[in-house]
């Protein structure tokens, strides 16, 4: 049975995958009250585990590292109460092959080297070169739909990956290259980063120190 997270376990976590964010984003992330989530986080705040940092107009949330610890003890006793860890770390292992071809395809979106230069930036006007990228993504997107539908089973905050990952590649083949690789939009990349801090926070896991 699907299980729902705390408000203040969402609220800290949304902090921690989206890296730093404002509020509205923070609260947007799981769909969680605006106000209920400002003072959320400032309740964080006044423990230590976020900080809110502003510099030439905008602002936004970030955790500490006492944030960082307390989110991931939360997140463990959440996932021991449903009973999932197995479940988890069999989909981490299935997600790590598809994370290498997912950067892999990213860099390839970014870079076409060229006869005297490895290190060409893809002008984007090769469309064989773009269309074999999209097709690549396409078939992560594939591999993404079951391993989203197993989480989402464990806990409803991995539920939607699937679905942003899907509508990020339907615009970047339609024509708005932004959606493979940006920051500041919903991107496959994007979504992906996001999956990937997910599950390296729920298992307690070190990115750094991945295979």
């Amino acid at each position: 049975m699907t299980r729902d997270s705390p408000h203040d376990l969402l609220v800290l976590h949304a902090v921690r995958i989206t890296g730093f964010a404002d509020t509205p984003v923070i609260a947007h992330r799981y769909g969680l009250d605006a106000a209920e989530t400002e003072e959320a986080l400032r309740d964080a705040e006044a423990r230590g585990w976020v900080g809110h940092t502003a510099f030439a107009g905008t602002g936004g949330w970030s955790l500490t590292e006492s944030g960082r610890v307390e989110n991931e003890r939360l997140l463990a006793a959440e996932l021991a109460r449903a009973d999932g860890a197995d479940e988890v770390r069999d989909v981490y292992r299935e997600f790590l092959p598809l994370n290498a071809l997912l950067l892999q395809a990213c860099t390839d979106w970014q870079l076409r080297p060229t006869a005297g230069d490895r290190l060409a930036v893809n002008d984007h006007s090769d469309p064989a070169w773009d269309a074999r990228i999209l097709h690549e993504l396409a078939g992560i997107d594939r591999a993404l739909l079951p391993l989203a539908g197993r989480l989402g089973s464990v806990l409803a905050r991995f539920r939607g990956y699937d679905t942003r990952f899907t509508a990020a590649l339907a615009r970047a083949r339609a024509g708005e290259g932004a959606w493979v690789d940006r920051t500041d939009v919903d991107s496959c990349h994007r979504v992906w980063f996001e999956l990937h801090e997910d599950l390296i926070a729920t298992l307690g896991l070190d990115r750094h120190a991945e295979p």
